[in-house]
């Protein structure tokens, strides 16, 4: 079968290599995880008794990645000939080869019991032998041994095992660059890219690159550049990743924050507080989809309507939409100090007021992706010139930090909490 797809030269090296593990750090739309999932469907479709399994984080943020990135590829190459080569199934995701059995099939490492899952993984035909592992920076070095010893035992002649890891670098301290860039292993393959060596990147998408690059120059050092991130300026660093509970009634009080967005993000986050601590336990992050859209969306995650809805305000008729669908949606007050963005900054950090402190913490769902990238990179804006952050968040991918700012509005303004 001669299959002709375009390909990005600059991953020629990556996907020749029959080296352990593939790390594969660069910017956002690199082409990394297109080619990845490229490379995947064409390596099952030649080699028998191969079988991959695809990690994230959170299984349920595989549909809207790996499986969509994977069934891209596929429709790419065949077309509306697709399921004459491949079974796609989404209850559950799973991709089966049709020529030789090989599979592909979806994985999270969210808590115990599906880190346990992965230790009893076995296909009909041959053995697992390739792990992609996306948004790689979510997961533990704890989680990625376990993935890693999941590839063991003999192969046939010729056969051999892969672990690809795709990330954007978001922090210059994190294990991965620990583990695989700082210390020689002639077992590691480490790969560079950015958008401007994507050849089939846009140029609505190069403009919007150049904007960052003028809006928020250290963003566009881990997002444009795909270089390591660094951690100074952040906004906010009491925050952990926790398996937390999902059960409403374990709070002393729930409210929901929502930044209204469609060419950036429109998010939604449910936020519990207990003990003066805040925690955040669902989102719902979506790009380019009307509210009527969002709606079902919001309704098909949990999202309450018996709770208040805190909003921006600028968006009545939004709000109004919301209302009537039984939301309790209200826009937040930006009047005074008390309103500004620093207040809100200020209270989720939790500050001094008289002779009380409050040291809260924010823990966030594991299932929150979106929430969790943008809490890694939440930056103050630095003056260029004298090198200082200033008390102004860079307004750049930052909609789930609004999201849940408004939705602290109420806690906040209480008299027995701090304000």
């Amino acid at each position: 079968m001669n299959i002709n797809i375009p390909m990005n030269p600059c991953f020629k090296e990556v996907d020749r290599s029959h080296k352990r593990y593939i790390v594969m750090k660069g910017s956002a739309g690199s082409g990394k995880s297109v080619d990845t999932a490229q490379n995947y469907i064409l390596r099952l479709m030649q080699d028998k008794g191969r079988n991959l399994v695809c990690i994230r984080k959170s299984d349920i943020t595989n549909r809207d990645s790996t499986y969509a990135e994977l069934t891209g590829a596929i429709y790419r190459m065949f077309g509306d000939k697709a399921n004459r080569y491949w079974s796609i199934k989404q209850s559950p995701l799973q991709l089966t080869c049709l020529a030789n059995g090989n599979q592909i099939i979806f994985r999270g490492v969210n808590d115990e019991k599906q880190r346990e899952k992965l230790k009893s993984i076995t296909f009909q035909k041959g053995k697992l032998t390739d792990v992609w592992i996306e948004e790689a920076t979510e997961i533990t070095q704890a989680d990625f041994e376990i993935i890693d010893d999941r590839l063991r035992g003999e192969l046939p002649p010729g056969q051999f095992y892969q672990i690809r890891m795709t990330f954007n670098p978001v922090n210059k301290n994190h294990w991965i660059k620990k583990v695989f860039f700082d210390i020689p292993d002639i077992n590691v393959l480490t790969h560079h890219s950015t958008y401007l060596g994507n050849r089939f990147i846009d140029n609505a998408y190069r403009q919007r690159m150049e904007r960052r690059k003028l809006v928020d120059p250290e963003g566009y050092q881990i997002y444009g550049l795909g270089n390591w991130g660094e951690i100074g300026g952040l906004i906010l660093h009491n925050w952990e990743v926790a398996d937390i509970s999902q059960n409403l009634n374990d709070y002393d009080d729930i409210a929901i924050g929502q930044d209204f967005g469609f060419n950036h993000a429109n998010a939604i986050l449910l936020l519990g507080i207990k003990d003066d601590n805040i925690y955040i336990l669902k989102e719902v992050y979506v790009f380019e989809k009307e509210t009527a859209e969002i709606i079902p969306l919001a309704q098909e995650a949990g999202i309450p309507t018996n709770k208040d809805m805190w909003c921006d305000s600028a968006e009545p008729d939004r709000i109004k939409t919301w209302k009537n669908a039984g939301y309790r949606a209200k826009g937040v007050d930006k009047g005074g100090a008390n309103g500004s963005v620093k207040a809100q900054i200020d209270w989720l950090k939790g500050v001094v007021r008289k002779d009380k402190v409050i040291k809260r913490i924010i823990r966030v769902h594991p299932s929150c992706v979106n929430t969790i990238k943008e809490l890694q990179q939440w930056k103050w804006k630095k003056d260029e010139k004298t090198g200082e952050y200033l008390d102004e968040p860079v307004a750049f991918q930052d909609d789930a930090m609004a999201a849940l700012r408004y939705g602290i509005e109420k806690w906040r303004k209480r008299k027995r909490i701090l304000v």
